[in-house]
């Protein structure tokens, strides 16, 4: 048997050439080209600029190649999966459900991401309990996805099954649509409906059409496995390391903390409230560098924007001061708006500085947060305590998990401040999460206006 030297020697003798692994060509050319989507689930321009999972993901990805990536937006989603099997990208990076059909198309990576498919429409109508309820009303789905897959599998069950497949509409659209009553449901991915619940609360689950699908990259079938191992070997990693925990965590971590009631007295108090409020926000924004949006949801968090609360302990005003934080910051009457807002935004930048400045964001805001309400000391309890069982404590993802155990004395007993109610921090920093998401949503739409459907369903807030 001859040897892999002797035969790379007649090959070279004979004037041929092996062509260098896939993954190799890529980092001399120094660029990844990726296809993907604009949704909030993937990729898509943010206030800070361009964001989504998997931008976060093919980012990290291709650093870790070393090279510069290129994205492709395709103009309809069913046009994903035959330009990576036309070759057009290296692989595709687009929120896809792995499915059998489609893998006879595509080589799937490892899932980062589970899923349902759920059957969605809007509150105050008859909700469906099976799918062939569905057969009086309209269901509209997008082309070319999972979802159809699913529903041409149903349909061989239940033939008078119908449905309308869209191509120039998203799941995003279609949702926007059910909740304008335009048609009865749709199908959509529960990640998606999860974000598009936060802005649009008359959205309602009906059932899970599937159970937990993966999510995953698709790559072309090829000899050539070398960018699919690394791209499975860097999924991997991240995973071991919490990295893709603490992702997800971001995007998703307060999507459907607040309910449909929540929401709604949220936008109702938006619109009483809150303008007789704005300019204290803003001059507390001027000072101290803060986004104003984010301390109207902490003002909110704290006492629904009513300048006359007081609590059972006597923190008092919009944010909740309590008597000897006012003195400390130089606030003499905590009920009175201008000086109640000024004194909080002065205190979360306190709360900020005692961060230590390793911590970037948006996890040093969120520890901040965490702080400003629980109190320093028990964050570091928190932290100390996330350390100790292996997790980041730097990543609020990981912290977050452990703050809830300040408040049982087998974890409180072996920390220097003690018992603290540690599932309220998590639960304010959440919530001040999806205000911030929901004020950042309700702004946008009343600047820009936008004359179609389209335009406004494309704007996304930030994700904090």
């Amino acid at each position: 048997m001859r040897s892999v030297a002797s035969i790379l020697l007649f090959s070279l003798l004979l004037g041929c050439s092996i062509p260098k692994p896939l993954v190799e060509r890529i980092k001399e050319e120094g660029e990844l080209l990726v296809i993907t989507r604009n949704s909030p689930t993937t990729y898509y321009e943010g206030r800070e600029g361009l964001q989504g999972l998997e931008y976060e993901l093919v980012t990290l990805f291709a650093r870790e190649l070393g090279v510069k990536t290129r994205f492709i937006i395709p103009d309809r989603f069913e046009e994903i999966i035959p330009k990576i099997v036309a070759g057009e990208a290296h692989f595709a990076a687009a929120g896809l459900t792995v499915t059998n059909n489609k893998e006879t198309e595509v080589r799937f990576g490892p899932g980062y991401q589970n899923i349902t498919q759920q059957l969605v429409y809007r509150a105050g109508s008859k909700r469906p309990k099976k799918i062939t309820d569905t057969i009086v009303g309209n269901l509209e789905i997008v082309r070319g996805g999972s979802h159809e897959e699913v529903l041409e599998k149903l349909k061989t069950q239940y033939p008078k099954l119908r449905w309308v497949a869209q191509s120039e509409l998203d799941s995003e659209e279609l949702l926007y649509l059910v909740k304008e009553q335009v048609i009865d449901y749709t199908v959509a991915d529960s990640n998606v409906v999860a974000l598009s619940r936060r802005f649009h609360p008359e959205l309602k689950v009906a059932f899970d059409l599937t159970t937990p699908l993966p999510l995953a990259w698709a790559f072309p079938h090829a000899e050539d496995s070398s960018l699919y191992n690394a791209a499975r070997d860097f999924l991997e990693k991240i995973k071991n390391q919490g990295k893709l925990d603490q992702l997800i965590e971001r995007y998703y971590g307060h999507a459907e903390r607040l309910g449909f009631v929540d929401t709604r007295t949220f936008r109702r108090h938006s619109a009483k409230r809150l303008p007789l409020l704005i300019p204290y926000f803003k001059l507390a924004a001027e000072e101290t560098g803060l986004d104003w949006q984010l301390l109207a949801a902490i003002g909110y968090q704290e006492s629904h924007w009513n300048p006359k609360a007081v609590s059972p302990t006597g923190v008092k005003g919009i944010m909740m001061l309590t008597q000897a934080t006012a003195k400390q910051l130089g606030i003499k009457d905590r009920q009175d708006p201008e000086q109640s807002i000024l004194g909080g935004s002065r205190y979360l930048r306190l709360m900020e500085k005692k961060i230590p400045e390793r911590i970037q964001e948006p996890d040093r805001l969120w520890l901040a947060l965490a702080g400003y309400n629980v109190g320093f000391a028990h964050l570091e309890d928190a932290r100390i305590l996330t350390q100790r069982s292996g997790g980041d404590p730097d990543k609020w993802a990981d912290i977050k998990q452990y703050l809830p155990l300040l408040s049982q004395e087998k974890y409180y007993s072996t920390l220097k401040h003690g018992y603290a109610r540690g599932r309220e921090p998590v639960t304010y920093v959440d919530n001040i999460r999806s205000y911030y998401d929901l004020l950042v949503w309700d702004n946008t739409q009343r600047q820009e206006k936008p004359k179609t459907k389209t335009q406004a369903l494309s704007t996304t807030p930030a994700v904090l």
